[in-house]
């Protein structure tokens, strides 16, 4: 009997202070627990009343009840998580796996209005905005979210990317750099902040993030790549080839890292060194045809004319496109009239045109590998024009020699024509 007593001014005092907060917040969500408290009180009322002993079962019916579950719910509210904002993520979430996107939204507005301080739902109706395009509306939320708590790097990585969507690019990198001033390894953040310093073309600032973060993530393939990337685009071929042998080494199926260093030892005219890359690069669908064509110009300078002539045929075929690329470079001179493959110039106009509509998501590794295909060619250029002035000159020479013999021939016959005169004179 005394257990059944102690039982009930417990639980009854557990019991009004939840009906204290029902009054002091005005918050109808707690009724739910007087209900189940009042199921545990009156469970230990019969006993008492009837003068019987519970089973186990009813017992630990009205200690759940009645005492456990309103202890875990003041537990979790000094820890601030609060059951009525526990009821609202719940039934949100319940709501927006379902699809129904606007009882959710509609139930955290109501919650987040009657509740300005409550984090969750904040955080919960900028992801709802987000989902549904409301980027202002989204970013409105997660600053809220933020002043509540100064340390949830989520959602200021969320405000930088909205930002960043938004076209507000220069307040994106104030934030992202603020953030990892406070959580340097945020590697999101990272990415996110050297993608857009890449777009602005401020590539010794990108340089430094990529190098800063991998103090903390030394071995991230995507890293050093990015770095390669970034080294290419500062013309710094060297410190780039450092970067895609890092990343090619932690990552062998990291195709894009052998096709530009394939490139950039056709800069440096290793040519057996771009063979071994562009070999490995072929089995990249999206490489296979460029690779094809490197590989073709690279036999064909070597002299392996049969072998250049299967190369630029395959990556013809795979890539009609290539036909006018091939058909201009002074590598193939002695090799063209053999390139076989059957074009219609419809497709090449339509891979065209599909190329230009695409031209929006070029990203920065598809611009570095141009960036290396168009210094490779540069290269040849200069190469072949110094070829070119050196031949004129030793051709110039030639002339300026041939004229001088003659001036001096004339100048010999002048003389001797002088003399002829000056003896009939005497």
């Amino acid at each position: 009997m005394l257990e059944e007593v102690l039982f009930l001014l417990v639980s009854f005092a557990l019991f009004m202070f939840m009906f204290s907060k029902i009054i002091r917040r005005n918050d109808s969500n707690y009724i739910i627990i007087l209900v189940f408290q009042a199921i545990g009180i009156a469970i230990c009322f019969f006993e008492i009343s009837l003068r019987v002993s519970a089973n186990f079962f009813f017992k630990f019916i009205r200690y759940l009840f009645s005492i456990v579950l309103p202890m875990v719910i003041i537990l979790l509210e000094v820890k601030g998580i609060f059951f009525s904002e526990f009821i609202v993520k719940f039934l949100a979430k319940v709501y927006m796996s379902i699809g129904d996107t606007k009882k959710a939204k509609n139930i955290l507005v109501k919650f987040v209005s009657k509740y300005p301080d409550g984090y969750e739902g904040h955080k919960l109706l900028a992801e709802i905005y987000e989902k549904e395009g409301g980027m202002r509306k989204a970013i409105d939320e997660y600053v809220m979210a933020l002043d509540i708590k100064g340390n949830d790097y989520d959602s200021y990585f969320k405000i930088a990317n909205l930002l960043k969507e938004l076209g507000k690019k220069d307040e994106s990198i104030e934030m992202l750099q603020n953030l990892l001033k406070s959580k340097p390894d945020c590697y999101e953040a990272t990415k996110l902040l050297g993608d857009i310093l890449c777009e602005q073309e401020r590539f010794k600032e990108a340089a430094n993030v990529y190098q800063d973060a991998l103090k903390y993530h030394s071995a991230d393939f995507d890293l050093y790549y990015n770095l390669g990337i970034v080294f290419t685009r500062l013309n710094d071929f060297s410190a780039a080839k450092e970067m895609y042998e890092k990343a090619a080494e932690l990552n062998h199926r990291l195709y894009g890292a052998y096709y530009n260093l394939g490139q950039i030892c056709f800069i440096e005219k290793d040519l057996d060194a771009a063979e071994k890359y562009f070999e490995k690069s072929i089995y990249d669908e999206d490489l296979e045809a460029m690779s094809y064509y490197q590989l073709a110009k690279i036999y064909a300078i070597k002299g392996l004319k049969e072998k250049a002539i299967t190369f630029v045929n395959k990556a013809i075929e795979i890539d009609s496109t290539l036909l006018k690329k091939a058909e201009k470079e002074k590598a193939f001179d002695g090799i063209k009239e053999y390139i076989t493959v059957s074009v219609k110039m419809d497709d090449i106009k339509e891979k065209d045109e599909k190329e230009d509509t695409e031209n929006k998501k070029i990203n920065d590794e598809i611009v570095a590998q141009k960036h290396l295909e168009d210094t490779t060619e540069l290269v040849q250029k200069i190469n072949e024009n110094t070829i070119s002035e050196k031949v004129t000159n030793i051709i110039n020479k030639e002339k300026l020699k041939q004229l001088l013999e003659k001036e001096k021939e004339q100048d010999s016959l002048d003389e001797n024509d002088k003399e002829k005169d000056q003896k009939n004179n005497t």
